[in-house]
């Protein structure tokens, strides 16, 4: 078995970086990093599922009425639920008794050993639970995240998405806008055919995401006039061009999530972040002792994307 000092060494290390790890993902992701300024990156403490509150119609007793009419007093069923399967992540942090007791003698050897790990495990988190921001939740068998592609898809009118069926609803249907060409020249129209669709009143999409060929494509369209860019993204270290008001934020390049040719027209109040509250980028309570001369820590995570409107989110894309 391993060194049990070399054990401590890893679980303490570990611990003390949890913390940092679980706030370094959000920030690693620029909806993640919008979720969480607006409050909507809400831990949830357990429960068969995540359990999303739906309000999907009207109260139906409204009427204008005039005297003694009698009134409509009838109960209405306006709400409803969305259920969404816990999903489950996980990067090992391993190191041998070899490097521990012998090549990396010394607390502060292995320290430095663990620190290069534990870096590139952390990294590795954040990569891939911001490429699950995107996913369709089939990957790995059905046991990755929900992310975007599930829940603002191309085409709105079919599948199942946190239990409702949105060839049935249509209130479960979000917007989408093709454009078959995605030029400087056709974009913008797209775009404001878009964010028109997704708007109620006061209620308009604050957050736009483009893949390298939307954000190129608008790009180029306003180089006739000034860029403008959103303060305060932009303080966050998101490179981003704004659309009235609202800041188009770049999620391409190397190790971009956002699909091809696509660009995501979202409104944050109806998305979530839903990680487990105590299992959030945390090691596992104990080490587990396997047959070779190493310690393994595994950081653990669990949670999932959720959604309670999808009638004002939008997708643009390239048909």
């Amino acid at each position: 078995m391993a060194s049990p000092n070399l054990t401590e060494i890893v679980t303490t290390t570990l611990r003390n970086r949890s913390g940092k790890l679980a706030d370094n993902v959000t920030k690693n992701n620029a909806l993640l990093a919008k979720l969480a300024a607006k409050g909507n990156a809400k831990p949830a403490a357990g429960g068969r599922t995540l359990v999303q509150e739906l309000e999907y119609a009207e109260n139906s007793t409204f009427q204008y009425y005039s005297g003694y009419q009698l009134l409509d007093v009838s109960p209405s069923d306006v709400f409803t639920a969305a259920e969404f399967d816990w999903k489950q992540g996980a990067v090992a942090v391993t190191i041998s008794g070899l490097e521990g007791r012998i090549q990396n003698a010394g607390k502060e050897q292995i320290i430095e050993l663990l620190g290069a790990r534990i870096k590139n495990a952390e990294r590795t988190m954040k990569n891939n639970i911001a490429l699950g921001c995107y996913a369709d939740g089939t990957g790995t068998g059905g046991k990755e995240m929900g992310g975007l592609q599930l829940l603002v898809p191309k085409d709105p009118t079919t599948g199942t998405v946190g239990g409702v069926n949105r060839a049935t609803w249509t209130f479960w249907r979000n917007q989408q806008v093709q454009d078959a060409t995605m030029t400087s020249a056709t974009i913008q129209p797209k775009m404001q055919q878009l964010y028109l669709s997704c708007s109620r009143g006061r209620d308009q999409p604050d957050l736009g995401i483009a893949d390298n060929n939307a954000y190129m494509a608008y790009w180029q369209s306003l180089n006739p006039i000034q860029r403008i860019t959103n303060t305060e993204t932009a303080n966050a270290g998101w490179k981003n061009l704004e659309f009235v008001g609202m800041p188009i934020v770049f999620d391409g390049g190397i190790g971009g999530g956002c699909p091809a040719n696509t660009m995501y027209f979202l409104n944050t109040d109806y998305i979530f972040y839903r990680p487990h509250s105590a299992t959030n980028m945390v090691p596992m309570d104990d080490v587990r002792s396997i047959n070779q001369d190493a310690t393994v820590q595994m950081i653990l995570w669990a949670g999932n994307m959720t959604l309670s409107n999808a009638m004002l989110q939008g997708i643009l894309w390239k048909a």
